[in-house]
């Protein structure tokens, strides 16, 4: 079994709305000095191989087409 994490962020230049809230939250409650936030999301997943060059292909399909909008984010996979 491959497990594998799959972090996806907005690319640069992409407005952020959700983080410049929390952002704004974060100094409403007294956390100052934090310079920008930046909201993303993340996925572990789990493959029914033990073939880790196989199970990179197939999660980075997996974000290709489901897991990540390509045109404005970013993704990172990693075994783990």
């Amino acid at each position: 079994m491959i497990k594998a994490r799959v972090t996806v962020t907005l690319k640069n230049g992409v407005l952020d709305p959700q983080g410049k809230a929390i952002e704004g939250a974060l100094d409403a409650l007294g956390f100052n000095g934090v310079g920008s936030v930046r909201q993303g999301k993340v996925f572990d997943l789990e493959l029914d191989t033990a073939d880790k060059a196989q199970a990179e292909i197939e999660i980075n399909a997996m974000c290709e087409k489901l897991l990540a909008n390509t045109v404005i984010e970013n993704y990172q996979v990693e075994i783990i």
